[in-house]
């Protein structure tokens, strides 16, 4: 079967000025896969029979970007791409980076050292491709395989371990049993690894289309070198009316029914991580996890932080997971006030997390709490569709208007402007000037 990928007319343009100053090129890497596959390539990387100095010759515009393992960046009007020369890779003594490189004139030795079979194809118009270990077969049969021995693969970096759980995720393919294997073998070695590098291919998996994947990554022990609190997870039974999964798999089906948003996902994959702490067993029988919400924030910011994930979604992810399990009454009055409780931001998002939630727990609990979650759901759009005052800088007065009736500066301008927020909550048609201050007025006079 010949296959043709279809070049960008600038990686065309540095393929056909190497080829006429004599050396050989091809397109290499996720980008001839993700061709194949239909899919838009988020970049495309070069490789080449040239050596650094020599795709420096041939180039006006170029940048020493990783030149000492043979990288150039060839600039094409502002835009750059990663010229890269066949090489040979030396010992990985600390598990991912090798000691040294080599430097090759021949494609096949190149493509030997990469990760997987579907990322290890080459392409180029004149040579078509290059296929050395079957990727096109696997893309077809839709399987993640090593090239050539998985121990071996995964022994030089680490990280393949994990992003071999990641690919599946996202193309929606099966691990070839030799590579589980070895993953199961070897999962150890994630500790060598950097948070920064795990929190990234793990942000990649959770975002895919699969991101119940992370079940297998349990199954595989991945989970229990990257994050151990999973496990407990799926080691955690809850005999309940309300569930018919234990913890570790009702959150699966909460990741697969909640949109790929970074913090939704996140949220999802850690919002009932404090329940194993927080397990006791009724005189029923029955399951109970009181204050897992809290237990449970407090958890996720320890994860995250060991993760070094970004302060925004630590802020973001740990405040959905206190708040998701909470009770909210469907009153207008009762709506407006979560949304006071967890910010205006964080609302909506609250309710994509409970919706998920609900998705995964058992019939009785969805015949139960559907109808009232579908009113909080109404009346929320009626809120926003009315623009109902939901937060202090959207009143009608501000401290400014508190000082100018005689309030002196600090906390009690403060607990004015609180005080005057209660009434608008309870009835937002008293967002108006004139009838705060009249009300304001009162209160300074108590």
């Amino acid at each position: 079967m010949r296959v043709v990928v279809k070049l960008p007319d600038k990686v065309k343009y540095i393929i056909n000025r190497l080829t006429k100053n004599g050396y050989e090129a091809f397109a290499v890497g996720g980008c001839v896969r993700d061709v194949i596959l239909g899919r838009e390539p988020s970049d495309w990387d070069i490789t080449t029979s040239a050596t650094p100095g020599q795709i420096k010759s041939v180039f006006n515009r170029t940048i020493d970007t990783g030149i000492e393992h043979g990288t150039v960046t060839v600039m094409v009007d502002h835009e750059g791409f990663e010229v890269t020369t066949y090489r040979i890779d030396g010992e990985y003594r600390d598990g991912r980076h090798p000691d040294s490189v080599e430097f090759t004139p021949d494609i096949k030795e190149d493509l030997k050292r990469r990760d997987f079979t579907i990322n290890a194809m080459a392409y180029n118009e004149e040579k078509g491709i290059v296929d050395e270990f079957g990727g096109v077969e696997d893309l077809k049969h839709g399987i993640i395989r090593c090239v050539g021995d998985a121990r071996a693969r995964f022994n030089e970096d680490a990280l393949r371990i994990l992003r071999a759980v990641r690919f599946a995720a996202q193309l929606g393919f099966d691990i070839e049993d030799s590579t589980a294997e070895a993953v199961k073998e070897l999962a150890s070695n994630l500790q060598q690894i950097s948070r920064e590098r795990i929190c990234t291919e793990l942000d990649k998996m959770l975002k895919s289309p699969n991101p119940d994947m992370m079940g297998k990554a349990y199954e595989l022990g991945i989970t229990k070198w990257i994050m151990p609190e999973f496990d407990t997870m799926m080691e955690t039974e809850q005999k309940s009316i309300y569930h018919m999964y234990n913890v570790g798999e009702h959150t699966l089906h909460v990741l697969k029914n909640i949109e790929p948003d970074h913090y939704l996902r996140w949220a999802a994959l850690l919002h009932d991580v404090g329940k194993p702490s927080k397990q006791t067993v009724g005189k029923d029988g029955n399951h109970h996890f009181y204050g897992h919400g809290e237990a449970g924030a407090e958890m996720t910011v320890k994860i995250l932080r060991g993760l070094k994930m970004d302060n925004r979604t630590i802020k973001i992810v740990s405040s959905l997971v206190k708040y998701h399990d909470c009770r909210i009454g469907n009153s207008k009055v009762d709506v407006r006030r979560a949304i006071v409780m967890t910010g205006p931001e964080l609302f909506p998002m609250l309710l994509k997390l409970k919706w998920a939630d609900l998705a995964g727990k058992s019939k009785y609990s969805k015949d139960n709490t559907t109808p009232v979650l579908t009113d909080i759901q109404n009346i929320y759009e009626e809120i926003i569709r009315d623009k109902d005052c939901i937060s202090m800088k959207d009143m009608a007065v501000n401290g400014k208007d508190i000082i100018a009736l005689g309030v002196e500066r600090g906390s009690d301008v403060g607990n004015v402007l609180g005080k005057l927020f209660d009434i608008v909550i309870e009835n937002p048609d008293m967002n108006n000037k004139e009838l705060l201050l009249e009300e304001a007025k009162r209160i300074c006079i108590k």
